[in-house]
C-alpha cells in the first residue's frame, strides 16, 4: 500500500460561521493531498496530462466527518493508495489535527482518461512501475 502525508492549516476563509471547516473544502483538502501523494510518488499531474496524455478525473467522492476542524488547525492529512490501480485509482483519506486526533476520513475514486480520445485507458506504465514496489507483498498472500 502506498502512503504519504501533508499538512496544511485551515485558513479562514474555509471556514464557516461556527468557525468549522465548510464542509466543501474537504474535497479541496483531498485534491491537494492527492497532488502531493502523487509528487511524492515521483511523478506531477502536468507530467501525466502534458507528457503521458492521461487525465485523473474523479468519479467518486467520499466523506465522513467525525469531529470539526477549525480556523487555524495544523491539519495531518494521510494518503493511501489501498490497491494497485488498473483503469481506475482509489484514494483514501484520514485528517488528524495537532493533537492527533481523528477528524474526518474520505475516499475518492478517479478513472485514467485519454487526453486525446476522451475514453477510460490503464494507468500508464511508468505510474505502475513506481507503484509496484508498496505491492510486492500483497501479490504474495
Amino acid at each position: 500500500m502506498f502512503t504519504a502525508e501533508n499538512q496544511l492549516r485551515v485558513r479562514y476563509a474555509e471556514t464557516d460561521q461556527m468557525g468549522y471547516v465548510y464542509y466543501g473544502n474537504y474535497a479541496t483538502y483531498y485534491e491537494i493531498s492527492r497532488t502531493e501523494a502523487i509528487r511524492a510518488l515521483g511523478l506531477s499531474y502536468k507530467t501525466l496530462e502534458e507528457e503521458m496524455g492521461v487525465m485523473m478525473p474523479v468519479l467518486e467522492n467520499y466523506s465522513k466527518y467525525l469531529q470539526p476542524a477549525r480556523y487555524d488547525d495544523q491539519l495531518r492529512i494521510v494518503v493511501k493508495i489501498p490497491e494497485m490501480p488498473t483503469a481506475r485509482i482509489t484514494f483514501t483519506y484520514e485528517i488528524y489535527n495537532e493533537e492527533n486526533t481523528l477528524l474526518h476520513t474520505g475516499k475518492t475514486v478517479l478513472v485514467f482518461v485519454n487526453k486525446e480520445s476522451g475514453r477510460p485507458c490503464r494507468i500508464p506504465e511508468r505510474m505502475m512501475d513506481l507503484l509496484a514496489p508498496y505491492f510486492e507483498n500483497e501479490k504474495e498472500s
